[in-house]
Order: structure tokens, then C-alpha cells, then sequence
């Protein structure tokens, strides 16, 4: 047998408020990605870019990978890259295909507008040549 309990309805006495409709997006707030956050994403996106398109892999006898660095105003960011990339290629080519390469999986992962990529070419590596020895 259950008994009820006397006191007010659920909901209308003390304790915690009923839930209430939340407010419209644009009052709730917006969501911030820090700096770094977005750096280490184009680097990342960087790092998969440059085994693809420049056909460099990742990692080689302790190189240092791609590096990035991402300035957030406003919805939109900029970025800058440094990298190593193999010799001979044709830099211009592979270059914008990097950059087109990481603008689009850094709008796509973070929902900012990417407005500005520059790259930076650390130095240009021979990959044939980094396995054989020296000539004489």
C-alpha cells in the first residue's frame, strides 16, 4: 500500500525551478577556440598535407614536422605554417595546394573562416638523396 505524501504538487513548492524553454542561440553565448588550439589543428592538417601533396613523409631521423601558429579574431583566423618540403617539386603548386589543403580541413574541423595562409618553407630536403651517402 502507498501512501502519498501531504505537500505541495511536484514542481510548484520549494527546491529546484521547473525547466524552462532555453533562450534563442544568439543570447545563450558563443564558443571560443583558443589560439593554440587552432594551431595545433593546422598542424596537424599541415602535417597530413605535406605526405600527401608533397609526397615528404612525416617524421624522418628526428626533423622537426610542420609547425603552425593561428591568430583568432572574430569568427575568422589567420595562419602561418613553416615546413620542410622535398627537392626538386614545383614550390608554387605544392604550396598553394597545402595551404588550400589546410584552410579547408581547419574551416571544416573548427567553423572559423579561414581568411589568410602563409607558408613558410624551412628548407627544401632531397629525399633520394638523404639514403645514399656522400659522392666523391
Amino acid at each position: 500500500m502507498t501512501t502519498a505524501r501531504p505537500g505541495p504538487a511536484p514542481g510548484t513548492g520549494p527546491g529546484p525551478p521547473a525547466p524552462t524553454a532555453l533562450p534563442p542561440p544568439a543570447e545563450r553565448g558563443a564558443t571560443v577556440i583558443p589560439d593554440r588550439v587552432v594551431a595545433r589543428i593546422a598542424a596537424q592538417a599541415a602535417r597530413t598535407a605535406q605526405s600527401r601533396r608533397a609526397a615528404l613523409p612525416s617524421g624522418r631521423d628526428g626533423e622537426a614536422g610542420p609547425g603552425a601558429s593561428a591568430a583568432v579574431r572574430g569568427g575568422s583566423v589567420r595562419l602561418h605554417l613553416s615546413m620542410d618540403l622535398p627537392y626538386p617539386t614545383d614550390l608554387p603548386g605544392t604550396c598553394e595546394r597545402i595551404r588550400r589543403d589546410v584552410a579547408e580541413r581547419v574551416a571544416r574541423l573548427t567553423g572559423l573562416e579561414v581568411g589568410e595562409v602563409t607558408l613558410t618553407v624551412r628548407r627544401l630536403v632531397t629525399v633520394a638523396g638523404a639514403k645514399r651517402g656522400r659522392v666523391r
